[in-house]
């Protein structure tokens, strides 16, 4: 394993002081320069949702649920924000791609450089069959946002392929059936892992059910993970 520079260093603890949970740095020269604004590398934050919290969608959505999906995209905004003021001033190019930054998805949400597919590449995790990243640590029980810059950082070893074998446990639990079942690799497009059209109307079904109002949220996936219930049943 190659050794960290001193900046690459500095930096991911600049992002655990900021909150991050799991940070890490991917060569994004694969990526169509149109892609990364010019820049070739991208480094990849998560934060995690309480267990309690998670624990708590294992039925519907919840209020509170739906509080921290909020409360932790705006500590992810932060967090990158920070990331790239301090490469900045380090005389880099940074970019912090949050929310305002990223703009509004498409209607299939889509954005130009998905943040999962920085996370892939710096070595955070795989896409699940349910075509949200998932973690060795933590299942896919994260939010997860990016920066991108030409900093000398040393990148991770990426995650090309799914670790996700032969387990059907989101498929089977998905309430709309949108999820297909087939194992991603880096040339599966999200559109062969699962359905959207059919997620975001029961979504909202089930959001409206939950906690009375017709959002896109439920988290059936993420809680019946095996990574994630393996660690919510850590003590």
């Amino acid at each position: 394993m190659e050794k960290e520079t001193e900046l690459t260093r500095e930096l991911k603890e600049l992002l655990r002081a900021e909150g991050a949970d799991l940070a890490g740095v991917g060569d994004l020269t694969e990526v169509p320069e149109n892609m990364r604004h010019g820049l070739s590398v991208g480094i990849s934050v998560a934060v995690k949702y309480p267990k309690e919290i998670i624990r708590g969608i294992s039925e519907l959505p919840t209020q509170e649920y739906r509080n921290w999906y909020g409360s932790l995209n705006e500590q992810l905004d932060r967090i990158v924000t920070a990331g790239a003021d301090f490469l900045t001033k380090k005389g880099y190019q940074a970019i912090a791609k949050t929310r305002r930054q990223v703009g509004s998805y498409d209607e299939d949400c889509i954005t130009e450089l998905p943040h999962k597919t920085v996370a892939t590449r710096a070595g955070l995790g795989w896409i699940g069959k349910c075509a949200l990243l998932v973690t060795e640590r933590y299942g896919s029980m994260v939010r997860i946002s990016s920066i991108l810059t030409d900093a000398p950082l040393t990148a991770a070893k990426p995650i090309n392929q799914s670790n996700c074998g032969g387990c059907t446990a989101c498929r089977d639990a998905c309430p709309a059936q949108a999820i297909y079942g087939k194992l991603w690799d880096i040339s599966v497009p999200r559109e062969e892992l699962f359905d959207i059209r059919k997620c975001r109307p029961t979504a909202r079904l089930r959001s409206e059910k939950g906690f009375g109002k017709c959002e896109e949220l439920c988290g059936r996936c993420i809680e019946i993970c095996p990574y994630t219930r393996k660690y919510l049943n850590e003590k």
